[in-house]
């Protein structure tokens, strides 16, 4: 662990199962991390499942949330963390952008730019997904993504077909905004 926390974004989405059940896990479980502190969590999005095709609406639709964390350790530490959460939670990669129980992506960590192998930050896509851009902004009105902008103009150049799901009401005990 590095002695100085960095504000990380992380997106989480599942489309089988208890989705609302593995959401909440998967939540307690990343506040539960060392070197974590919960900041907070939006509020719960649906949306259509998204394949390499483009969208799938015979697909199960997903489930999505943001979190905020101040992680105090290296983000390839936090990467193992996440794959790990995700394996726990019945994670199987068969398919590039297949259906799944749980799906977590480092957004932003910080400010920093990486480019390699085994992660890029700010995450490539993040600029482009209404179903991460709108529970952000929830959370941070002022939100940017490093070198794309601020997360509002962001998210009003997509399609925007994401909406507050009617489970969100049953996260109120575990989820909801902890500032």
């Amino acid at each position: 662990m590095t002695g100085r926390s960095e504000r990380v974004v992380l997106a989480l989405g599942s489309n089988l199962g208890d989705r609302t059940a593995t959401l909440a896990g998967a939540v307690h479980d990343l506040a539960g991390l060392a070197g974590a502190t919960l900041v907070a969590v939006s509020p719960v999005y649906e949306s259509a499942a998204v394949k390499l095709d483009g969208v799938d609406e015979n697909a199960p639709r997903y489930l999505n949330a943001v979190l905020t964390i101040d992680y105090s350790g290296d983000p390839y530490a936090l990467l193992d963390a996440v794959n790990a959460i995700e394996a726990e939670h019945g994670r199987v990669r068969a398919e590039r952008w297949g259906d799944r129980t749980l799906d977590i992506d480092l957004i932003v960590f910080g400010q920093r730019i990486v480019d390699d192998d085994r992660l890029t930050l700010p995450h490539p896509r993040a600029a482009e997904r209404d179903f991460v851009l709108a529970p952000w902004l929830d959370l941070d009105p002022g939100a940017v993504i490093p070198g794309r902008g601020l997360v509002r103009d962001l998210l009003a150049a997509t399609d925007n077909t994401v909406r507050r799901a009617a489970e969100t009401a049953a996260f109120a005990p575990t989820f909801g905004s902890r500032q």
